[in-house]
């Protein structure tokens, strides 16, 4: 593997890891209140964006890290539908 695909993957894997605390304290504690909807919606358009780049130019970090991250994200948005 090379030097960028590398850095890629830990980019990727950082920027996904960033959304699991959230995620957990939203289940953790069935409140999504404070979270925007229009944030979540607007990030997961550019999440989906960024996934359908990785998957045109083949390259497997930027898939995987957004494809992961839209995941997370999308979990979000049905714990706010959810619990309000």
């Amino acid at each position: 593997m090379d030097t960028i695909t590398v850095l890629g993957l830990t980019a990727g894997t950082l920027k996904t890891l960033s959304f699991a605390p959230q995620v957990a304290k939203a289940w953790r504690t069935r409140s999504t209140a404070d979270l925007s909807l229009a944030m979540l919606v607007v990030l997961l358009a550019g999440v989906l964006l960024w996934l359908a780049y990785g998957v045109v130019r083949a390259d497997p970090a930027i898939i995987a890290a957004n494809a992961v991250t839209a995941g997370l994200i999308g979990l979000l948005l049905v714990l706010k539908q959810k619990n309000g």
